[in-house]
C-alpha cells in the first residue's frame, strides 16, 4: 500500500523536528564549552531566524504560484544541507581541526542555510492543508500537521542519543538522509496545488498590515518570544540550576520531550477528542502559559520544573494550531500561502530577538525572564479579551 501524499508531507515536517529539537540540545552547551557566550550562541539562532523571517513569506506566495509541492521540497533539501553545515565546524573544532576564530562564522552560515532555503518547507506544508481541508476540520488538521513536528521534536533527542553513541556526527547525517528521503516521497506522491491562475493572481498581493493578517501576526510575534527564550535558555538554565546533577544532557533532552509529548497530548485532547473553538484554546492556553512561566521562576525545584513545562505544553498545544487556524480561515482560497509566508515571517521574531531582550534579562537573574514571560502572556490575554479581530475568532 502506497503511502499518501500528506503523509509524507508530514513525514518532512517530522524529520525537520528530528533536526531542530537535536540542534538546541546539542549546539548550546557545546558552543559554550568550545569558548563562545551565551550571546554569541543565541546570535546563531537568531541571524538564521532573521533570514527566515525575510524569506518566509517569498516562500508562501512563491508556493501559490509555482506549487505547494515543489516549494515544499526546495525547503526539505535546504534543511538536509543546513544540518551537515551546522554540525561539521562544531567537531572540526573539538579535533583542532579548524581554529577557534573560524567557529562563530561556520556556525552561523551553517544555520543561515536553514533560514534562507530551509524557511520554504512550513508556508508550503500549512497552505497545501488549507488548499485540501475544509473549514470546519481546518483546526484539526493543522493540529496533526503541527503534531508531526512536535513528534520528530520528542524523537530527536532519542534517536539522536541513540546514533550519539556511534559518532558525533552520525545524528545528523541520519536526520539529513530522513529529509532527502522525505522529498522524495513528496515528489512522487504529493499533488501539486496551485490555487492561483492568470484570472486572479492579484489577489496574492495581500498585505502584512491587514485587519485580517495583523492582529495574528502581533500575536504570534508575542507568543514567538515567550517560545524561544524558554528553548534557547533551557540549556542554560538547567546547567545553572540543576548543575549537580549527574548527566545534564539527559535533563535537557528530557525538557524537550516533555514539552512536545504534551503539546502533542494537547493538540488532540482540544482539537480532535474534546473539540474547542478557536477563540476559547487562544484565551485558555494564554492562562495556562502564564500560569506555568511563573510557576518555573517562582519554584526552582527540578520537579516543579518538570511539571511547568508540561503545563506550558499543554499551553502551546491550544494557542499555535488555534492561531493558524483562525488566520487561515480569515483568508480567501488564493491568499493562503500568503498568509502562512506572513505567519512563518513572524514566528523566528523570538529567535531573531531572544540574544537582546531574553539573555541579557537571563544574564541578571534566570527567574527573571520567566517572570517577563508571564507578563507577556498577560498581555496576549488582554489582547484576545478586547481586540476585535481576535473576539471574531468566536465564530470561527
Amino acid at each position: 500500500m502506497s503511502i499518501s501524499g500528506s503523509s509524507w508531507l508530514k513525514f518532512g515536517l517530522f524529520t525537520v523536528g528530528l533536526g531542530q529539537s537535536f540542534v538546541f540540545v546539542l549546539v548550546p552547551p557545546l558552543a559554550r564549552d568550545l569558548g563562545l557566550s551565551e550571546i554569541q550562541t543565541s546570535s546563531i539562532f537568531a541571524i538564521s531566524a532573521l533570514a527566515w523571517a525575510s524569506t518566509s513569506t517569498f516562500w508562501g506566495r512563491t508556493s501559490d504560484r509555482y506549487g505547494r509541492r515543489n516549494i515544499a521540497i526546495l525547503g526539505l533539501l535546504g534543511y538536509a544541507i543546513s544540518l551537515i553545515a551546522l554540525i561539521t565546524p562544531l567537531f572540526l573544532v573539538e579535533r583542532n581541526i579548524l581554529h577557534i576564530t573560524f567557529l562563530f562564522p561556520a556556525l552561523v552560515l551553517g544555520r543561515l542555510i536553514n533560514g534562507l532555503i530551509g524557511s520554504a518547507t512550513r508556508p508550503a506544508s500549512f497552505a497545501y492543508v488549507a488548499d485540501t481541508s475544509s473549514k470546519e476540520k481546518r483546526t484539526l488538521k493543522f493540529a496533526r500537521l503541527e503534531s508531526s513536528f512536535l513528534l520528530g521534536t520528542v524523537a530527536g533527542p532519542l534517536i539522536g542519543g541513540f546514533l550519539f553513541l556511534i559518532t558525533k556526527e552520525t545524528p545528523f547525517y541520519v536526520f539529513s538522509f530522513f529529509a532527502l528521503i522525505a522529498a522524495l516521497g513528496i515528489y512522487s506522491q504529493l499533488e501539486s496545488t496551485n490555487p492561483i491562475t492568470n484570472d486572479n493572481k492579484t489577489a496574492i498581493k495581500i498585505k502584512w498590515s491587514s485587519e485580517t493578517i495583523l492582529p495574528f501576526l502581533i500575536f504570534a510575534a508575542i507568543l514567538s518570544l515567550c517560545q524561544a527564550s524558554l528553548l534557547q535558555s533551557i540549556g542554560f538554565y538547567i546547567t545553572d540550576l540543576f548543575g549537580n546533577f549527574e548527566n545534564l544532557p539527559t535533563l535537557i533532552s528530557m525538557t524537550f520531550a516533555l514539552l512536545s509529548i504534551s503539546t502533542i497530548f494537547s493538540q488532540y485532547i482540544f482539537t480532535d477528542a474534546f473539540p474547542i473553538n478557536n477563540y476559547y484554546l487562544l484565551l485558555f492556553g494564554s492562562i495556562l502559559l502564564v500560569f506555568s512561566y511563573f510557576t518555573m521562576a517562582y519554584i526552582q525545584t527540578i520537579s516543579v520544573y518538570y511539571l511547568s513545562i508540561i503545563i506550558l505544553g499543554f499551553g502551546f498545544g491550544m494557542t499555535r494550531p488555534a492561531l493558524s487556524s483562525s488566520l487561515s480561515l480569515a483568508q480567501t482560497p488564493e491568499n493562503q500561502g500568503s498568509a502562512a509566508g506572513y505567519l512563518g515571517s513572524v514566528i523566528p521574531i523570538g529567535h531573531m530577538t531572544t540574544p537582546f531582550i531574553a539573555m541579557p534579562i537571563y544574564a541578571i537573574d534566570p527567574s527573571y525572564l520567566y517572570y517577563f514571560s508571564s507578563i507577556l502572556c498577560i498581555g496576549l490575554i488582554l489582547f484576545i479579551i478586547f481586540h476585535p479581530t481576535m473576539k471574531k475568532t468566536q465564530s470561527i
